[in-house]
């Protein structure tokens, strides 16, 4: 991959990362809830997500799931009542304000974290759609596919990592200050669930 097409392709993905999707509510909810250091955890859990669809679509399977309609629209309902009952639960979790007892606010665990975003990634169809048109701008079929699609993967994924928890993950800290009250929480966790929910509709509808 020539330095080019790699500095292309870096525009590319920083475009498509700042993006705002289920990834970016996924990860400010992260961070407002568990601290901006522990949002990393679900960050992880998307990249795994990120590899698995680039994975897919070289290995020619995303195609198949590009072409059936069956297939793909049971990957996307699973996702979008995935993002739907995420949303409701995030609608319906308990206030604590940060000024109340730590011990009284649940600690997420960071495998939790990394499942969740590893789910709100993977069940998105859209995404493998995104990459079978977008990968073979960037890629040269009458070169070595293996080292290009490694240096694709790793700069998608590094980029991804880069905006998640530099941009999202601290732009949220501006939201801390309500976590300090009840009523502060109370309203934040059903800003973020009513995202999660509108997010899931969208992908349930969307064509």
């Amino acid at each position: 991959m020539s330095w080019s097409v790699w500095l292309t392709l870096v525009a590319a993905g920083a475009l498509i990362s700042f993006t705002p999707g289920a990834g970016a509510i996924n990860t400010m909810s992260n961070s407002l809830v568990s601290g901006w250091a522990r949002s990393i955890w679900g960050i992880i859990g998307q990249q795994i997500a990120l590899v698995i669809h680039v994975a897919i679509v070289a290995a020619g399977v995303g195609v198949i799931v590009a072409r059936s309609p069956l297939l793909f629209d049971a990957i996307r309902y699973a996702g979008a009542a995935y993002l739907i009952y995420l949303g409701i639960r995030q609608w319906r979790a308990r206030s604590v304000s940060s000024e109340q007892d730590e011990a009284a606010r649940p600690r997420e665990s960071g495998w939790s974290m990394l499942r969740r975003g590893l789910l709100v990634n993977l069940t998105n169809p859209k995404a493998i759609v995104f990459f079978l048109a977008f990968m073979p701008q960037f890629i040269r079929p009458d070169r070595a596919l293996l080292p290009q699609y490694l240096i694709l993967c790793a700069t998608v994924v590094v980029i991804d990592i880069l905006v998640m928890w530099l941009f999202f993950a601290i732009a949220a800290k501006g939201l801390q200050r309500l976590t300090r009250t009840v009523n502060g929480q109370r309203h934040l966790n059903r800003l973020f669930g009513g995202l999660f929910v509108g997010v899931g509709a969208l992908l349930a509808t969307a064509r």
